[in-house]
């Protein structure tokens, strides 16, 4: 078995975050980041889904053709997977405080008075809940199992016969 963190894997993480960034940057322009779009928010960005697993299958499709010469086991393909998913992770924190300061600074601010005015939750509850240091934290952890998930099933999908 070849190593399973190439310089395809660092490519194909440097997609995954750079394609978050403009997901985020689309969210924001279609208005998901404010009143009274935000009040959906949580069920369009489950729509991140489709190119979040659409980058996972290209890497491991080209992993297999470039890497693997057309032949690529499912623990070959996962573990390729696994070195996108720990990148991504790694890079989470930053990734989110980019998300949160630069391309959407006014989010929280938003969610929060949207929860609090529709009663969903107290304001001291949603500014415990909607904040940097949690989002980064969830954000870490998504990445994480998420990109697990995404791999293990990618791999099984992507493997040669």
């Amino acid at each position: 078995m070849k190593k399973f963190l190439t310089k395809l894997e660092i490519k194909w993480a440097t997609i995954f975050v750079l394609v978050t960034w403009m997901w985020m940057f689309f969210e924001k322009l279609m208005g998901w980041h404010e009143a009274p779009g935000i009040a959906n928010h949580a069920t369009y960005t489950m729509i991140f889904m489709i190119p979040a697993i659409g980058i996972y299958v290209f890497a491991l499709r080209e992993k297999r053709v470039k890497y693997y010469k057309g032949r690529m086991t499912w623990l070959e393909g996962f573990l390729s997977g696994l070195g996108i998913t720990v990148l991504v992770t790694l890079f989470s924190p930053i990734s989110q405080y980019i998300t949160s300061e630069i391309i959407t600074p006014d989010y929280f601010t938003n969610v929060i008075n949207y929860v609090s005015e529709n009663e969903i939750m107290t304001r001291i509850d949603a500014e415990a809940y909607f904040n940097l240091k949690n989002y980064i934290q969830q954000a870490s952890v998504g990445a994480l199992v998420m990109g697990i998930f995404t791999a293990a099933v990618v791999a099984f999908i992507v493997k040669s016969k």
